[in-house]
Parts: structure tokens; sequence; C-alpha cells
């Protein structure tokens, strides 16, 4: 058994070869027979004609002669076709008369004149016709149109006979079924050869696609496929290129995650080891200086430890494994423990935590997931705050969401910077951000992390109203949650 040929410009040319041969054959069998039964009925016409004169002679001779035999024997003499025998059949199927192709005369004396003629009687005995009848007998190896039609001269029934031959009837067919089967396997293989040429010109494009494709890798994502080669072509071009595009971002933010990542995680561990480098630098140190070195390494490793933890938490979301574990929680109760939770953090800033208007807000969600969200939110509202100011909190319902407004008084965030707020590691003022204690790392994933947060429990977190003195972030729930 063979296999399928692998090279798709084969299989089209196979297919196209296929689907051209099936109709062709098809198409050519009907045109055969078609054209055969017109040859065969053109021959019968011809017959019937030949009879029908032949039965006006005989019954007009019957009047002329004195008996019927005579008028039978005088239409037999007289009455001549070319390739063309006729018989004279009486009741009992005895011939009576007949003529042979050349026209000589055999007058019966009760059997056929010829082998010929006796198989071709044998073949028709049986015909019961009260009208014309036709088909086509073999004798010998060739073969005749036979038609018989019924005949009464002086109340006695006869059965004529026409017998023509179909050499050239046969010579005709078998000249079309040479030219057919030459003419359709020439005509499959053309198919076949042109239909490979045409899909190899058609999947040019693909070749010169996949050469492309080929070459491109992580070093260059920034090349792209050609575009070209029909509609079809051009759609796939076009939708890969995408694709390459959304990868070439993909691999542009990873990079860049990566290079921030190693940034801020540069800066704790460089002072763990200084500290640890200048404590050990001298054999002998007091109490107060181990305890004020241990102190700076403590805070080191916490912002360290919250730093990794936030990019353990961002790439468990890129790989969808951030699930958030559902049940009934009280949004107003989270929201009441987050301002409470980050009033210490305030007071030292100088910062006031006011939480305003709240609704009973039932939510089926991860209320651990959710009280991170808040408190990112509220720690960046106060880091940007001015000192004495405040940040105030409020919650209602609109449009069929939970609505949590988290708002300060800080100098706002300019228009350009309105998106990238929401980036990992980007953050408006970098040395406040990273030399003040906060709840969270302060390495600019806060923002990032809520989004995430957010949009895991249906959610999105936008920026509202910002200009100086008031920035406002709204988070909206679905009030209805399954």
């Amino acid at each position: 058994m063979h296999a399928w040929p692998s090279s798709l410009r084969l299989r089209l040319a196979l297919w196209y070869s296929a689907l051209l041969a099936v109709p062709l054959i098809a198409f050519a069998f009907i045109c055969y027979v078609v054209f055969a039964q017109a040859l065969l009925q053109r021959t019968d016409h011809f017959i019937g004609d030949a009879l029908t004169a032949f039965s006006r002679e005989l019954v007009a001779e019957r009047r002329a002669a004195a008996t019927q035999d005579v008028a039978i024997r005088t239409t037999i003499e007289e009455v001549r076709f070319r390739d063309l025998e006729i018989a004279i059949l009486d009741s009992t199927r005895r011939v009576v008369a007949s003529t042979d192709a050349g026209g000589d005369k055999d007058v019966s004396d009760g059997s056929a004149s010829s082998p010929k003629q006796r198989e071709i009687v044998a073949a028709v005995a049986g015909l019961d016709a009260p009208a014309s009848q036709s088909r086509t007998v073999s004798v010998g190896g060739a073969s005749f149109r036979v038609v018989a039609r019924p005949l009464v001269l002086r109340d006695r029934n006869y059965l004529l006979l026409g017998t023509y031959t179909l050499g050239d009837v046969d010579s005709v067919l078998a000249r079309i079924r040479e030219l057919f089967a030459l003419a359709i396997p020439l005509l499959i293989v053309s198919a076949a050869i042109g239909g490979y040429f045409l899909a190899k010109r058609s999947l040019a494009p693909v070749a010169a696609m996949s050469a492309r494709a080929a070459d491109i890798s992580a070093t260059n994502l920034h090349e792209r496929l050609p575009v070209g080669g029909g509609d079809e072509l051009v759609g796939l071009a076009r939708v890969v290129n995408d694709l390459l595009d959304r990868l070439e971002g993909s691999f542009e933010r990873q990079r860049q995650f990566m290079a921030d990542a190693s940034h801020e995680l540069r800066t704790p561990t460089a002072i763990i080891r200084t500290e640890a480098d200048l404590t050990l630098s001298r054999p002998h140190r007091s109490e107060e200086e181990y305890r004020a070195s241990v102190t700076v390494v403590q805070e080191a490793t916490r912002r360290l430890t919250r730093i990794v933890e936030d990019l353990f938490l961002l790439a468990r979301a890129d790989a969808g494994n951030l699930v958030p574990h559902r049940e009934l929680v009280y949004l107003e109760e989270i929201v009441h423990d987050a301002t409470r939770g980050v009033r210490p953090v305030a007071e030292r800033r100088g910062v006031r935590v006011a939480l305003g208007h709240v609704v009973e807000a039932p939510f089926h969600g991860d209320a651990d997931l959710l009280g991170r969200l808040l408190l990112n939110l509220l720690d960046n509202a106060i880091k940007h705050s001015s000192s004495g100011g405040a940040v105030n909190v409020h919650m209602a319902i609109e449009a069929n969401h939970y609505v949590i407004a988290v708002i300060d008084d800080g100098e706002g965030i300019p228009p350009e910077a309105r998106e990238q707020v929401f980036e990992r590691f980007f953050r408006l003022d970098v040395t406040r951000s990273r030399s003040e204690n906060t709840t969270t790392s302060g390495a600019g994933l806060g923002l990032a992390i809520a989004r995430r947060i957010a949009e895991v429990h249906g959610g999105r977190l936008t920026l509202g109203e910002s200009r100086p003195g008031r920035t406002e972030f709204r988070l909206a729930l679905p009030a209805a949650v399954s």
C-alpha cells in the first residue's frame, strides 16, 4: 500500500487530476452511449423506411399477381436495398422468401437460405410483433440490426424482417473508443502536469513565508513575513505578522521585566552584602553597632522578600495560575480592614486616611487577593499624598458594579503617564518610592498587581480624574458574580 504523497503541491495536482478525470470519463461514457444509440436509431429508421417501401410494393404487386406467392417472389426480385436483407416469415415463423445482402434472391423452400439467416431467424423467432420491433443480433462475431414488422396479405399474417449489418456502426464506435482511450489519458496527464505547476506557482508565496519564518528567532523578531499571493495568503501573512507583533511585544516586555527585576533586586542584595562586609571588616563591634547592622539587613531583607513575592504573584498571573479562591465575602469589611491597616503608615507620613460612604457589598471572591488590591491602592495614595493631606475612600453601586474610589491630594499624574502607571516597575518619583517605608515592595509593582487581581475577579481598575490636588483610582467589581 503506497503512502499518500507528503508534498502539498503533488497532492493538489493529484486531486485536480482526479476531479477532472471522473467527470471527463463520465462525460465520455455518456457521449459514447448517446452516439451509439443515435447510430442505432438512424439504422432503425433506415430499415423501417425500407420495410415500409417493401410492404407498399408487395401490397401493390399482390393486386396484380395471380397468387400471393407470385407477388412475394416478384417483390423480392424487384425491391432491393444495399446491405439490407429482407425475409418474409409466415405465422409459424418459417421463412417464405428472403434476399441476401447482395440483392440476389433466395426463395425459401421451408428453411432459411444460409446459416447466418437461420441464426437470425432463430433469434427473433420468439418475437410477438403486433408492432414494429428491433434488436441487435450477433452471428459469427458480426453484429446485425434486425427490425421485425407484422404484415397482413389477404387475411394471412406474415412477419417482415429487415437485417442490416452493423459493421460500419461498429467501426465508427471502435474509432471513437480508440480516440477516447488516447485522448482521456493525455488530458488527465496534461491536467496533472499543469495542476502541479499551477500549485507550485500558487504555493510559492507559502514557501517564501516558510523560509522567512524559519529565519526568525528571538534575536530578530522585528522581521515579518512577506505579504502577497492572493487574499487567502495575504490574510494568513497578516495573521502571522500580528502574532509576531504580539510575540515581539511580549519578548520586549519580558526583557524589560527581567532588567527591571534585576535592577530592583540588586539594591537590597547590595545593601545586605555591603552591610555584612562592613560588619565583618572589624574584629570587634559593640552590641549597638551589631543591632544597627542587623536592622539594616532586616529592612533590606523585608524589601527583598516583598519584591520576590510580588514577582511571584505576577508570574502566576501571567501563566494563568492566579485563580482566586472564591467564597462569599463582604467588600465593605475588606475596605474597613484595609483602611485600618494602613493608618499607622499614613500617620508616619502625616497623612490622614478617611473612610467615607460605604454600601453593603456581598461578593464571591478571594478575600486575601482583594485585601492586597486595596492595600496597594491605599499605599500608592499615601506615598503620593502631600504631608498633612488626606486619602479618601468611598464606595457605591453604579450600573450593577461595586465601585470603590481611592482619592489622594497629591500632585496628580501627567496625561502621558495615565496608562504607564499600571506597568510593572513604573514610578513617577523613583527616589521617594525607594526610600519610604511602605506596605508594598516600593518597586513599582503595586498598581500592576492590583489591576491583575481586579481582572481575575472580572472587574477593572482604572485611573479616574487626575490633576494637581486630586488623583482618583476606581475599582469596579461586578455586583452579581456566580
